[in-house]
């Protein structure tokens, strides 16, 4: 493999993001449990925030991002039809201290703890507020539940597993926000994106970014058919939750857009950035470009 190609594959330090990838590596020094062909992968967990700041200087060949980046990054970066994370009715959720309704939330929202100022979670959040800016103040995803609860922020903006546990720590749930885009357009909430740099195709010659997407998508199709041993490598970022939430937060994100983010996914992505760009949320993302679609 001395003649292998490298690429860093950057990822968010989640149990969903760590279960579809590890198989391009290996777990017990046995290496890849699938054909990585001519290439050599590298895995980089990373906060979502660093690596949406990151693939603004297109640090990491493949990088997860926000769904709400791409359109700062896709003159360097086209998404791969596999690795999304779409929420089919659930996604990131707004929780508060107190009691609270969604009716006052949106008529007076509060300073609300955020997991990154370039989040899919914000901007929705901010497409909930109808454009309007949301008091808030970045604070790392895995601390907003404690900063919330110690009254610091009235309320918080909670991603990953998050979503789970908040009621475990006396939080009141005042919207999901994947509920709430479900109810509004009938279609799954666009979170998180897989991204390969455009100049792999330099890397490995024509051809290179549909040849490396078809070993990511081997990845995910991998892990998913080998469940129990996935799910076991995906608790060392659970972050103190037990295995059965693991897997329900597994179930979760890696579902069938996830191996081909399809036409529906898709249509959820057009029409994700048709709103934020009606309400001058996020600049225009153009016509999508994804790599390795299913035919």
């Amino acid at each position: 493999m001395s003649d292998s190609i490298l690429l860093r594959l950057a990822h968010s330090p989640d149990p969903d993001d760590a279960f579809m990838w590890w198989p391009l590596v290996g777990i017990d020094g046995s290496g890849p449990q699938v054909d990585t062909g001519r290439w050599r992968f590298e895995l980089v967990a990373e906060d979502i925030e660093r690596l949406n700041q990151e693939a603004e200087k297109a640090r990491y060949e493949i990088t997860a991002i926000s769904c709400a980046q791409y359109p700062t990054v896709r003159s360097r970066y086209a998404l791969t039809a596999c690795g999304a994370s779409l929420g089919d009715g659930y996604g990131p959720r707004i929780v508060s201290r107190e009691p609270m309704t969604l009716e006052d939330f949106i008529a007076s929202p509060p300073r609300t703890a955020v997991p990154g100022a370039r989040t899919s979670a914000l901007a929705t959040t901010r497409m909930l507020l109808e454009g309007r800016m949301l008091p808030n103040e970045v604070v790392p995803f895995d601390q907003i539940i404690d900063e919330v609860v110690a009254g610091r922020y009235e309320a918080g903006l909670v991603i990953h597993e998050g979503q789970l546990t908040f009621g475990d720590a006396g939080l009141h749930l005042v919207v999901d926000l994947g509920a709430w885009w479900k109810q509004k357009t009938g279609l799954p909430l666009p979170l998180g994106g897989n991204a390969i740099r455009r100049d792999v195709e330099m890397l490995g010659g024509p051809g290179s970014l549909e040849e490396v997407s078809a070993i990511l998508r081997s990845s995910v199709e991998w892990a998913m058919a080998h469940k129990d041993q996935a799910v076991e490598w995906a608790l060392n970022w659970g972050r103190g939750i037990d295995r059965s939430m693991a897997e329900t937060f597994v179930d979760m994100y890696v579902n069938k857009w996830t191996i081909d983010v399809g036409d529906q996914g898709q249509a959820a992505l057009n029409a994700f950035f048709a709103e934020t760009g009606r309400l001058g949320i996020l600049e225009s993302a153009g016509d999508l470009d994804v790599i390795g679609l299913e035919a």
